[in-house]
Parts: C-alpha cells; sequence; structure tokens
C-alpha cells in the first residue's frame, strides 16, 4: 500500500471510525436536556461541539481540500438559543460522515501536498487532515468528559477489547 494510501485509510478511522462514532454515542448517553448542558458560561455543551465538529471538518476538508464552496458560519456553532434536537444533531454527524467518506476517498494524492488557504491560514493537505482529526479527538475528550460527569457513567468505547495485551 502506498503512503498515501496508508495515511487517508489512517485518517479515515481516527475521524469516522472514532471521533464522529464516539460523538454519536455521546449524544445517544445524554437526554435531551443534558446534549445542551454546560457548567458555565465559559464551557460548551455537547451540542454546540457537535456543531462545531461538523463546521470545522467541513471547511477545513470539503471546502479546503475537496473545493466544497465554504458556507461555515462559525460564530452559530456557539449559539446555545438554537438547541437542535438529539435527532438532528445525529443527522448532522450522518451527512458529515457521507460527505468525508466521499471525500476522502476520491482525494487525489497530489491534494496532500498542494497549499490551500482555509480560515486565513496556509496548509497543506496533511496538515488539514490532520488539523482535523486532532481537533475532532479534542473535542470528543470534552463529550466524553461530560457524559462521565452528567451519567456517572462509562463510554463503554473499549468494551470487550483487553488493554493490557502486549505485543509478542
Amino acid at each position: 500500500m502506498t503512503w498515501d494510501k496508508l495515511f487517508l485509510r489512517e485518517i479515515h478511522r481516527r475521524i469516522i471510525d472514532e471521533s464522529i462514532d464516539r460523538s454519536r454515542h455521546c449524544l445517544r448517553l445524554l437526554s435531551e436536556a443534558q446534549i445542551w448542558y454546560r457548567p458555565n458560561a465559559s464551557s460548551n455543551s455537547v451540542g454546540v461541539l457537535v456543531r462545531h465538529c461538523c463546521g470545522n471538518a467541513r471547511q477545513w476538508i470539503l471546502s479546503g481540500l475537496a473545493g466544497q464552496q465554504d458556507l461555515r458560519m462559525r460564530d452559530e456553532e456557539f449559539n446555545q438559543t438554537n438547541q437542535l434536537e438529539r435527532k438532528e444533531l445525529l443527522a448532522l454527524l450522518d451527512q458529515l460522515e457521507e460527505d468525508l467518506r466521499k471525500a476522502i476517498t476520491d482525494l487525489p494524492p497530489e491534494q496532500l501536498t498542494n497549499r490551500v488557504v482555509v480560515q486565513g491560514f496556509e496548509e497543506n493537505g496533511i496538515g488539514i487532515l490532520i488539523h482535523v482529526a486532532e481537533h475532532f479527538s479534542y473535542h470528543v475528550g470534552q463529550m466524553t468528559w461530560i457524559v462521565k460527569m452528567l451519567t456517572n457513567q462509562p463510554t463503554g468505547y473499549y468494551e470487550g477489547l483487553n488493554l493490557n495485551a502486549k505485543s509478542d
């Protein structure tokens, strides 16, 4: 397998198989009211974080790399008064997954080294993909903490896996 295909497979795994799936899982573990809970005005709710991660991935990957029009309204992602229902947030994640799956699969190798400007930052395709994977993962960690704080339950991300297994 070529390095570019391996890299894109790993990006797919980190963003779609881990971050998007875990975001869905967090939404399903919370009540409608808990989705929009925030402990103070400086903190974000799970609902805000889901909208923010979707906006970020769309702007950076779908617009920056895949050439779609940049329609992001970043400030609106943080609006606590526009509280979507769980099913609407899940639909945002489902659509993002579908769009990213196609964009990542169809991404020509030269796009990984081409330079583009996103949010005023000049980046190459590799940097953009790493940024989105890291950004999404960071916020999924916040969502996970909120879920555990509000429900006093584990998320079960690694249920059934032996995390103490050693390499031979």
